[in-house]
């Protein structure tokens, strides 16, 4: 009995082996590779997303730009509009800035803003920035920590204007 085998095969015992030369197995590695992310599609920041869904959802508000894991957003009723993604302390967050005195028009934003980024009804997040924001005074100071609906904001306020910063930490 005579056998005659063909490149790239071996004979074991009684059984013939095939083994896949050197060309072959880097080539089904790369297309391996090339079916594994062609199949999945490209997906933007999920802190984009959310950014996006603001300036849509709110009247003049704009988007600026982006630097590290802030975005950065504008609008008339705030002197600073910030959204900030997953950090070492906090899943998201939203900074806004405004006159000292307060008004309507910059309540109705936090609140709106709050209530998109978080996913809570505007109600909630409403009531929650407003009263932390009408907090401040003389009886109890120019810094308030407030905890409400699993957020957590934190009030300040100067001689010249007031700002907020609604958080969520990363275990909610």
């Amino acid at each position: 009995m005579q056998f005659r085998l063909a490149v790239g095969e071996f004979m074991t015992g009684h059984r013939v082996t095939r083994r896949i030369t050197g060309i072959g197995s880097a080539a089904l590695a790369a297309l391996a590779f090339f079916a594994a992310f062609s199949a999945s599609p490209a997906r933007a920041d999920q802190c984009d997303d959310i950014a996006k869904q603001l300036a849509n959802s709110i009247d003049g508000l704009k988007v600026n730009f982006k630097a590290a894991n802030i975005i950065y957003l504008a609008h008339p009723a705030a002197a600073e509009l910030s959204l900030g993604c997953r950090g070492k302390e906090y899943s998201n967050e939203l900074y806004a800035k405004g006159d000292r005195k307060l008004k309507p028009e910059f309540l109705n934003l936090v609140g709106s803003a709050a209530a998109i980024i978080f996913t809570l009804p505007k109600d909630d997040t409403m009531t929650g920035t407003s009263r932390c924001l009408k907090r401040m005074g003389i009886l109890r100071g120019n810094k308030i920590t407030l905890r409400y609906k699993r957020l957590d904001m934190e009030c300040d306020r100067t001689k010249k204007d007031a700002s907020i910063a609604v958080r969520r930490g990363l275990d909610q």
